[in-house]
């Protein structure tokens, strides 16, 4: 079956996420994870997140997700541009593992979330149009009856980014997506990445600096204990960026800040 990704709608309006005073902690716990946290995640942009391991960048994504109103505590303003909607709604995540099914094949996983929404296992005939114009894009059309297993770990996040892409949200969540792959391949899937989920906002946890250079709109440094975040001015030019005296300049201050971890030792201060 030939599949044309004209047939795939992009939602038409993109969402701006703006958090002020963020105050975060877990029920099981005395001590914050999260605080002072002020935020501004552009509509259509990628915002890419870094800091120490534990610092609290998994939480602060969860919390976006809707994955932890029975475990923790909250305070500070959430604002959402358009207001009329839910932010749990809006939002695809994408998970560092690729969490696929194993006894489903490669389509049957990119249709999981459409098996959800319809009655029964029907899956309707355009929704598997839309599947293989994905899988198409991410280059593994000819693998759609394909199970997991016999896949590579990058063929297997193609087939994770194209589920995340088929539930059509505005908004998508990434934890570190390509964080276990090699080298070339997390290049390219960068490349991919970028292209596929264009006019979305996007925020990305990663622990790889120049991965952050390479895609960010908009780069923020989780630091302290608990965490807050310090924003950093990035490059004016367009995404996927190769990797120049720019961009290793800008290298430079992240390792400053994430070796310091003190929210006095970097950051913007007129873009807080």
């Amino acid at each position: 079956m030939s599949a044309n990704l004209a047939t795939f709608s992009v939602p038409k309006s993109s969402i701006k996420i703006t958090i002020t005073q963020g105050y975060l902690r877990y029920l099981d716990s005395t001590t914050p994870t999260l605080n002072h946290l002020n935020m501004t995640i552009p509509a259509g942009q990628w915002t890419c997140v870094l800091g120490r391991s534990g610092c609290g960048k998994t939480s602060f994504l969860r919390y976006l997700a809707g994955l932890l109103d029975q475990q923790i505590e909250w305070s500070g303003e959430l604002q959402i541009e358009p207001a009329n909607c839910a932010l749990k709604d809006q939002i695809a995540y994408m998970a560092q593992q690729d969490l696929l099914m194993p006894w489903l094949s490669v389509l049957d996983n990119v249709l999981l979330s459409s098996k959800f929404g319809a009655r029964g296992d029907s899956v309707a005939h355009d929704q598997k149009v839309q599947a293989l114009a994905l899988l198409e894009k991410v280059g593994l059309a000819d693998h759609a009856n394909r199970l997991p297993q016999q896949l590579s770990g990058g063929m297997r996040q193609r087939v994770a980014l194209a589920r995340t892409l088929m539930q059509n949200k505005p908004v998508v969540l990434m934890d570190e997506p390509f964080s276990a792959l090699d080298a070339v391949t997390r290049y390219r899937l960068q490349d991919l990445a970028c292209t596929l989920l264009q006019d979305k906002t996007v925020v990305l946890i990663t622990h790889d600096p120049q991965e952050a250079i390479r895609l960010a709109h908009h780069i923020y440094i989780m630091q302290g204990s608990p965490s807050t975040t310090a924003f950093l001015t990035t490059l004016e030019s367009s995404t996927p960026r190769t990797f120049d005296s720019e961009g290793a300049q800008l290298q430079q201050r992240i390792m400053a800040c994430l070796e310091h971890d003190h929210g006095d030792q970097c950051g913007d201060e007129n873009e807080r």
